[in-house]
């Protein structure tokens, strides 16, 4: 990759990290866990960065909140925010992003490969949430997923249902750069 490429996805990264952080103020509380966009944003960092650079937007998002920017959901930042009850699911976001962006990379860009790739990292996300959410409130497995999971999943569904025709539109300008 030549030194524009890079420059030209290290700011791509870049936005996605600004995406993702701007898609925590937009927080409905409904419990311990809100409703955010930010999972959109971390999707389609995997989709439209691939594995490599999604995981560098990411990375650097986290980096950003766990300093002390008030960027995770309701304007909050700080290293007590990933051990707290949603540390799960921003920690979730890493290998998400990551196996996002390795199917991205690795299929020919057609939706229906897309919205399995989203699901693998939902799920992925789900699984580090919830069971961080459990064992941070000793609640049991049925109730840290209904209160970490079900609300959830029509929102989510609607997420990624949204993101298909954002990547669609979006992933040419962006692979002209990763080459």
């Amino acid at each position: 990759m030549n030194p524009s490429d890079q420059l030209r996805m290290t700011v791509y990264a870049s936005l996605m990290a600004a995406l993702t952080a701007a898609g925590a103020f937009i927080a409905i509380p409904v419990g311990p866990v809100p409703i955010v966009l930010q999972n959109m944003f971390v999707l389609l960092s995997g989709l439209l960065l691939g594995s490599r650079w999604g995981l560098a937007a990411v990375g650097a998002y986290l980096l950003a909140g766990a300093l002390g920017l008030p960027v995770f959901a309701g304007g909050a930042g700080g290293i007590g925010r990933l051990a707290g009850p949603t540390g799960g699911f921003l920690i979730g976001y890493l290998p998400a992003v990551f196996v996002v962006g390795l199917v991205s990379e690795n299929t020919e860009n057609r939706a229906l490969f897309d919205i399995l790739a989203m699901l693998c990292g939902e799920a992925i996300i789900y699984a580090c949430g919830v069971s961080w959410l459990k064992y941070q409130s000793a609640m049991t497995w049925e109730k840290s997923m209904a209160i970490g999971m079900l609300p959830f999943l029509p929102g989510d569904a609607l997420k990624i249902a949204a993101a298909i025709p954002i990547a669609k539109a979006v992933r040419p300008v962006v692979q002209r750069a990763r080459g």
